[in-house]
């Protein structure tokens, strides 16, 4: 398989000169964040947590001294996400105990290094750039809370660190179920959603996104109007869409990293399914849906069958997309610091 730079070189010729194409820089993407940030009215810290080879990742701290008798909340994004939208949801799960927001390694302002093409070393990155992150923070166990990709990771590091989760919550998990054509051999893919696929096989999700240089912006803000409406309590102007196409326009760490673990469609090569009775039968874990998100909800139900042992709640928010926290803050918010209190 080809590296990222291999990739580079023969199907992406737009990167040497990528910095004049695009608008973006470091300093735009933290001007953006900032703004995402500046309804926030209580105090909070931002900083690098440096971990292994240099890399760093960008951290959101939201604590008191009340608040360290209990467990610790930490937050992960999904994919082509960042600190920035969990606007919504900060202030109000951080009333009664300590709250981190990180930058997946790869996505943010976090450092954007190169992941290995192979599937399960580049999620054994992203791995053990959280444990590693968690012993330099000082924290001696959590409650992990993670959305799409980042729910996927959360499961992956308690498979692994089970000592240091006392809760799981998994929002509109990506990577659970197996591939389509994994499954259901009597319906297979159609040739030509396979050709399709294949076509832009060497390409990463969003290349289409840098591809279109000064036009980025005006894309993000025609074909992702929802997010607008999603933050409309907070903003009035572009400043979500502005955020989100900062996010998204630097180097393709992470994105590269993702679409190394995607198979056809964008299913996991490793579908936690798979995975799931490693989990130590005293975790706990909450599996949050949208009512209205595409995502299979049906998944909770195949984990409580799977691990009978263990206690595995499934909520369901009303009138909520696949950016639950964003759809129904207030729900979302409630439901969350609910579980957080049957912890400690």
């Amino acid at each position: 398989m080809w590296s990222y730079v291999d990739n580079t070189i023969r199907w992406w010729w737009i990167p040497d000169w990528l910095p004049s194409w695009c608008p973006t820089s470091k300093g735009q993407l933290k001007a953006a964040e900032d703004k995402m940030l500046r309804c926030i009215s209580s105090a909070f810290t931002k900083q690098f947590i440096p971990i292994s080879n240099g890399d760093m990742l960008w951290t959101l701290t939201f604590s008191s001294n009340s608040m360290k008798a209990k467990t610790p909340l930490v937050l992960l994004h999904g994919f082509g996400g960042g600190v920035g939208l969990w606007a919504q949801n900060l202030e109000a799960l951080s009333q009664r105990r300590t709250v981190f927001a990180l930058d997946l390694l790869g996505f943010g302002q976090s450092t954007r290094p190169q992941f290995s093409t192979d599937a399960q070393s580049a999620e054994d990155q992203f791995v053990e750039s959280i444990e590693q992150w968690r012993t330099r923070v000082g924290l001696e166990s959590m409650i992990l809370l993670g959305h799409n990709l980042g729910g996927y990771l959360a499961v992956s590091y308690s498979i692994k660190y089970p000592g240091r989760v006392k809760h799981i919550i998994v929002v509109e998990p990506w990577g659970f179920p197996e591939g389509q054509d994994t499954v259901d051999t009597d319906r297979p893919i159609p040739v030509w959603i396979k050709a399709i696929g294949a076509m832009f096989s060497p390409f990463n999700p969003l290349a289409g996104l840098r591809l279109v240089g000064p036009l980025g912006p005006t894309l993000v803000q025609t074909f992702r109007p929802d997010f607008k409406r999603k933050f409309s309590s907070m903003f009035t102007d572009n400043t979500v869409s502005e955020y989100i196409y900062h996010l998204n326009v630097q180097f393709p760490s992470g994105e590269t990293a993702f679409k190394n673990m995607s198979g056809p469609c964008g299913w996991a090569k490793r579908p936690m399914l798979q995975r799931m009775d490693q989990l130590q039968p005293e975790t706990p874990i909450t599996i949050i849906y949208g009512s209205r998100s595409s995502i299979d909800s049906n998944v909770g139900d195949s984990i409580k069958e799977m691990i009978p042992q263990s206690l595995v709640d499934v909520i369901t928010i009303r009138g909520a997309g696949h950016y639950v926290y964003a759809d129904q803050p207030d729900d979302f918010n409630h439901k969350v610091l609910q579980v957080c209190e049957k912890v400690d």
